[in-house]
């Protein structure tokens, strides 16, 4: 059994150790029952994955990725946040074709709260490490036929403050706009939301300019309404 392999055992056994029956239900209904979860929360499961993550810490990168798709087979939801952590230890060292593997995952077994994840950390961070690839892939994705694929493209600069490349985001904003998709409108908002603490300017001449869903339009601007309403009034 490699490395990978084991961890995931190892990981899964750990889990299945701490199974809360009286927490399942109300995770799983908080999920819309999408997946069944062990009933473990985020505190106790970083405290029962922190030595196992350390255990394993000589994991080639391979064998990370590797790790990661196994976990994402397992049925419980905590087995997908296991893989998610330990792909983000491996984000500076992440090789090139690692991007397969996000969008592998970003498209097994989907909700918001893996496909953020994978879209604003894993992402994010591959595109810092390979700049070159930001713009291909962010176009790509943009017109996939895949809902969180698409969700995905708007949330790449999610946490790239003055790194973002505030064109590629308006477009990508342009291209998705008049989708009636909640989770679409949601990232909208979001990412808009996001930059306006970077550059107030663009998103409000943006907004000015443009017409977005109702609900992007008041997840972008509920930062500057609340931190900086003066300048809504100008």
């Amino acid at each position: 059994m490699n490395q990978a392999a084991e961890f995931c055992e190892a990981v899964t056994t750990a889990l299945e150790e701490h199974r809360d029956e009286d927490k399942r239900i109300p995770m799983e209904n908080y999920m819309k029952n999408h997946y069944p979860f062990f009933g473990i929360k985020a505190p106790e499961r970083k405290q029962i994955l922190s030595p196992l993550l350390k255990e394993y810490k000589g994991m080639t990168e391979e064998e990370r990725l590797e790790a990661a798709i196994l976990l994402f087979e397992k049925p419980e939801r905590e087995s997908h946040y296991a893989a998610l952590a330990l792909l983000e230890k491996g984000i500076k060292k992440a090789p090139e074709h690692s991007i397969d593997t996000y969008k592998q995952l970003l498209m097994t077994k989907p909700w918001w709260d893996t496909v953020d994840m994978i879209a604003s950390t894993l992402c994010g961070g591959y595109f810092l490490r390979y700049e070159d690839k930001l713009r291909p892939y962010t176009e790509e994705w943009r017109q996939s036929d895949h809902l969180w694929v698409r969700r995905s493209s708007v949330l790449h600069q999610l946490k790239y403050k003055e790194k973002t490349d505030a064109p590629l985001l308006f477009e990508t904003i342009d291209t998705l706009k008049h989708e009636k998709e909640f989770f679409i409108e949601k990232a909208i908002g979001w990412a808009l939301r996001e930059y306006s603490k970077t550059d107030a300017s663009a998103v409000i001449d943006y907004l000015h300019r443009e017409e977005v869903r109702p609900l992007s339009r008041r997840e972008g601007l509920k930062w500057l309404k609340n931190k900086q309403p003066q300048l809504l009034e100008e």
